[in-house]
């Protein structure tokens, strides 16, 4: 494992966001939603391409709190320009597990 200094991991902005929509991303490679987040006034509302799709149906990620990364730049996957990324694990089939606050907080809020 290569270890990073402090001052590279203060430079990721990993926040919690709140989904307000999901729908599927019908010309993706792999299967996978197009999540709509909303990280408050701050930074307002990123796209995201997320493929956890085995696990998650759209309609149950909407209101779910996420952390993302939203300070990387824009990346185009598909016909989509992703503005995030939504964090997750691989669970011991590989499918894709979201990393969730286990608590409310409010949306934006950054981790410390």
């Amino acid at each position: 494992m290569q270890t990073i200094a402090w001052d590279d991991f203060i430079k990721v902005e990993l926040r919690v966001g709140r989904v307000v929509n999901a729908i599927a991303l019908q010309e993706a490679k792999k299967s996978a939603y197009v999540l709509h987040v909303d990280f408050g006034e701050e930074l307002g509302i990123k796209k995201s391409s997320a493929q956890i799709t085995a696990l998650y149906r759209p309609e149950e990620l909407i209101g779910k709190l996420v952390v993302a990364v939203v300070n990387f730049p824009k990346k185009q996957i598909g016909p989509l320009m992703s503005e995030c990324l939504i964090t997750g694990f691989h669970n011991e089939r590989g499918e894709v597990v979201l990393c969730v606050p286990d608590q409310s907080v409010p949306i934006g809020t950054k981790l410390l």
